[in-house]
């Protein structure tokens, strides 16, 4: 199965925490995780957040600032973001291609500006700030749900195969056929659930899967897999691993 990993810990800043938190079983099939990461005290120097690509949409709640939250989906390639000295923000990380709220009101990378979409982010954001990581995972739970509810988020079919067999993809063409899917019809279902096209997505995640195991069996060579690090997140393996843990 697809196990996205969100970001790259600065191995430079050892005492921000990181907390995760499965959601119940019944909304296993939309969300990946609920998320926290916060500074317990000032940072010495700021923080590089490192977001990897993961073709995931998230919602970001500001713990520190209550009128800053909001949608954000990350591109085929990562982002390095400066967080500052003290930060707390608490996300839901959902699966690919389950979004279906308005698009218009997606940003790309952590949301620093208030909120003014449609969805009572604010509201929650404020009751999410009184409560620990436990309250908060099951606030965002029950949230989770009225989006279900209202058709905000559905669950993909399509990707749902796609994870389900994602050892035995190689290429678009194994996509496809796992999804029963001509290639012009995959085509059309990524582009519209998960805003990438067959190639892209598979690009992320042959990164992702590479950022748990041997990238050898998903690339034809060394050199591939370098080029292709290199491209998604600015580093070589070897620099990506001295400066990261993921």
């Amino acid at each position: 199965m697809y196990d996205p990993k969100g970001n790259g810990k600065d191995k430079a800043a050892p005492t921000v925490m990181f907390n995760e938190a499965e959601p119940p079983d019944h909304l296993r099939g939309v969300v990946h995780r609920f998320l926290e990461l916060r500074t317990p005290a000032p940072l010495v120097d700021d923080y590089r957040f490192h977001a990897l690509p993961d073709a995931c949409t998230y919602i970001v709640f500001d713990q520190r600032h209550p009128e800053i939250a909001g949608v954000t989906r990350l591109r085929a390639s990562s982002e390095e973001l400066n967080l500052g000295k003290m930060f707390h923000f608490v996300n839901v990380r959902f699966l690919p291609g389950v979004w279906q709220g308005n698009r218009d009101q997606i940003c790309h990378g952590i949301i620093k500006d208030p909120y003014g979409g449609d969805l009572p982010l604010l509201a929650l954001n404020k009751t999410l700030i009184a409560q620990d990581f436990e309250g908060q995972s099951a606030a965002l739970s029950q949230f989770v749900e009225e989006l279900l509810r209202t058709g905000q988020i559905i669950a993909n079919p399509v990707t749902e195969k796609i994870f389900q067999h994602i050892d035995e993809i190689h290429a678009v063409a194994d996509m496809a056929a796992v999804c029963a899917l001509s290639p012009r019809q995959l085509q059309r279902v990524l582009q519209r659930t998960t805003g990438f096209a067959p190639h892209d997505f598979l690009k992320v995640l042959r990164l992702q899967q590479s950022l748990e195991g041997e990238p050898s069996v998903l690339y034809a060579d060394q050199s591939h897999f370098i080029h292709s690090l290199r491209k998604a997140t600015g580093y070589t393996p070897g620099q990506y691993a001295r400066k990261f843990d993921v």
